[in-house]
């Protein structure tokens, strides 16, 4: 993996749990590991860690490390397949990840915009 600040180690963590590839109770790699897999410093993923814990997300116990919360916020089942689907279409498509995420930006802006 690419080096990274604490907030995009934090949002892969949070990515792999809102997307269900990680779920209640399983255990994540030690800090130590997340800095070496990610190539930042160790304070920076202990940071990453220290931002999931407070939100939620995580729970450190002790010797049992650090795992998923029993319960972490995650999407509905059914918008995990309809987004697994429109990254395979857009894969296909020969489009980029940044250009999906700024669509789909654009498109959750202008269905919330306030009238």
């Amino acid at each position: 993996m690419s080096e990274g600040t604490a907030e995009q180690v934090a949002a892969h963590f949070r990515g792999l749990v809102l997307a269900g590839r990680i779920g209640a109770g399983e255990r994540l790699p030690t800090v130590r590991q997340t800095a070496r897999d990610f190539g930042v410093a160790l304070g920076t993923a202990a940071r990453a860690y220290r931002m999931l814990e407070a939100e939620g997300t995580i729970v450190t116990r002790g010797a049992a490390g650090t795992r998923v919360a029993d319960q972490p916020s995650a999407l509905p089942g059914g918008v995990i397949a309809k987004l697994r689907a429109a990254v395979e279409d857009a894969k296909a498509a020969g489009t980029s990840k940044a250009e999906v995420l700024n669509a789909l930006q654009a498109i959750w802006d202008a269905e919330h915009e306030q009238p």
